[in-house]
């Protein structure tokens, strides 16, 4: 199995509601492993959904079959702006009943800014050709993706550790410990995940990375 460590670097600010408090929609520190699946092409849904229901599983079974696999990404260096809009005649909007009071029709975003960086993991059995920019987000915000690094991941027999990169527990095999919890759609992510399982290991970019052996896909 080979892994390849990646950086994203964003071009333009993104913004996903990971968390709503009243108008504030706040983006969050992390990004979810499905995203970053399709953002990268390896994985695609229609343009229109009749039922707006997500085809998870059968969009990223195949990859399965490939043995490809993407882990969530985590912040390396990333700083905010607060942004307000107007509803206007934006597709994603609220849906608000007449009344007699003047009720303003706008929101704020806290939004990931220009600059902003993350890294995240791709395991294939052979080396993958990546695109060099992708969009993701509800603005379709582009990033650049800078490759630090691919390596053999070699296999180490079941032991406890901690995983070098947050992780989906949806796609774990199980031996999860310990862990920080991250609360966002469609599922939550682990981050500090202590596992009692098999690892892949590889010397990347200067660095030792190690992440679970049995991850893949996994819909319950």
């Amino acid at each position: 199995m080979r892994l390849t460590l990646c950086e994203l670097i964003f071009h333009e600010n993104l913004f996903y509601a990971t968390r709503e408090a009243g108008r504030l929609y706040e983006t969050g520190r992390y990004l979810h492993n499905y995203a970053l699946t399709y953002a990268l092409g390896l994985a695609n849904a229609p343009y229109f959904h009749a039922k707006q229901i997500p085809s998870y599983k059968e969009e990223l079974q195949p990859l399965n079959e490939r043995g490809i696999y993407v882990t969530p990404a985590r912040d390396v260096a990333v700083r905010y702006d607060l942004v307000t809009f107007k509803y206007a005649n934006n597709a994603y909007h609220v849906r608000m009943h007449r009344s007699t009071r003047n009720t303003p029709t706008f929101g704020r975003a806290k939004e990931i800014s220009v600059g902003s960086r993350f890294e995240f993991a791709v395991l294939s059995p052979e080396p993958l050709a990546l695109p060099r920019w992708i969009r993701m987000g509800l603005w379709q915000s582009k990033a650049l993706v800078k490759c630090l690094g691919s390596a053999e991941a070699k296999p180490v027999p079941a032991e406890e550790h901690v995983a070098s990169l947050p992780l989906n527990p949806l796609d774990l095999a199980g031996g999860l410990r310990i862990y920080d919890l991250i609360s966002m759609p469609p599922s939550s992510l682990v981050e500090n995940a202590r596992l009692n399982s098999p690892w892949l290991q590889a010397g990347v970019a200067g660095r030792s990375v190690r992440l679970p052996d049995d991850m893949c896909y996994r819909f319950p």
